[in-house]
């Protein structure tokens, strides 16, 4: 078992948490874990809880799409979308996503709560992003995918230029969801890789490179792998951490400016050092965190005991859920799981 003076000194969240409001998510994480997050989000609240949902939305409002009769969703239940009739591929275009504009609000709740000593100081606001192909390959399957993909990753990236002019860089992470591309590039799941990607890993390297650079150099950048949290569960178990790490080490080596951390799941019945052992191939630089998704709603003994397995082949990580804690999850479940993050860490010294 992990004692206190081996225990992690770092704790992330990676995105949504199902408190009330955004004020009550700083105050509660703030407070419980202070200097231990590096960063905090705001909790996504209303309907980004659904993680890339909110996005539909605008797509459906697009004078540039139509529904797809022909292709009806099993998955989400929206209808899905195509190029409208008699639009052409270079005509696509999006104007605001909406992330820049809930960001700037969530700031100022951020700053608030700064001044009244409930976040630490040196902690930053984390805005997570998901990957452009997520967002399209979600809604706007089938061959006008990637003109649809084109146009929404330019949207993207003025996006994150937005975001960066009107928060201090140095208060600032972004944070990239990368979940579809985790799930095509484990290789369990055949449907979810589009058709004529032969390289999954070239294809995936290509996308992260220009998402990873697309920021200035001082804006802190980090990367949730995940598995999926459809209805509080992935979409398929990664056999081992394997994946993953190659995954890790081919999305380093493609961005050229540093990465701060990168984010992989851990499933709950997982504490076994075959799942653990491919961590001795991670190649992070110098200056990027690895943090393990090793706290579940299974205790503090369980999640050390995972914390202990992790540590016999990566003595230094911070601790994380697998996903956010909103889905399928209610205040009460929330806050023990923040509690567990608190009891499971030490704070920096």
């Amino acid at each position: 078992m992990t004692d206190a003076t081996s225990l992690p000194d770092g704790v992330h969240f990676v995105g949504s948490i199902a408190l009330d409001s955004v004020p009550e998510v700083f105050r509660v994480c703030g407070t419980t874990l202070g200097r231990r997050l590096k960063r905090m989000p705001d909790g996504e609240p209303g309907g980004r809880r659904l993680w890339l949902s909110w996005q539909y939305p605008l797509l459906r409002a697009s004078p540039y799409l139509e529904v797809n009769p022909a292709q009806p969703s099993v998955a989400t239940g929206f209808s899905l979308l195509r190029l409208a009739d008699g639009v052409k591929p270079e005509e696509v275009g999006f104007g605001e996503l909406g992330y820049a504009r809930e960001a700037r609000a969530s700031y100022q709740d951020f700053l608030r709560a700064r001044d009244n000593g409930e976040i630490a100081t040196a902690t930053r606001l984390q805005v997570a992003l998901p990957t452009k192909l997520a967002v399209i390959g979600a809604f706007c399957p089938g061959p006008d995918m990637p003109a649809i993909e084109q146009a929404y990753e330019r949207a993207m990236v003025r996006e994150v230029a937005a975001i960066a002019e009107r928060i201090p860089h140095h208060d600032l992470c972004i944070q990239w969801d990368v979940c579809i591309e985790m799930v095509m590039y484990d290789g369990q799941l055949t449907r979810f890789t589009p058709p004529g990607w032969h390289d999954v890993g070239a294809e995936i390297a290509a996308r992260m490179k220009r998402l990873g650079e697309a920021l200035a150099a001082d804006v802190e950048r980090g990367v949730h792998l995940c598995y999926g949290d459809w209805e509080a569960r992935h979409f398929v178990e990664p056999k081992d951490m394997r994946k993953m790490v190659e995954l890790a080490n081919l999305i380093a080596g493609a961005i050229s400016r540093p990465i701060a951390y990168i984010h992989m799941p851990v499933p709950i019945e997982r504490s076994d050092d075959a799942f653990f052992a491919p961590l001795r191939e991670l190649k992070l630089g110098p200056k990027t965190e690895l943090i393990l998704s090793l706290v579940h709603n299974d205790g503090v003994d369980a999640t050390k005991t995972r914390i202990a397995a992790a540590q016999k082949f990566m003595p230094t990580f911070g601790v994380a859920t697998e996903c956010g804690i909103a889905r399928q999850r209610r205040p009460e479940l929330v806050k023990s799981l923040i509690q567990i993050h608190a009891q499971v860490s030490r704070m920096p010294t």
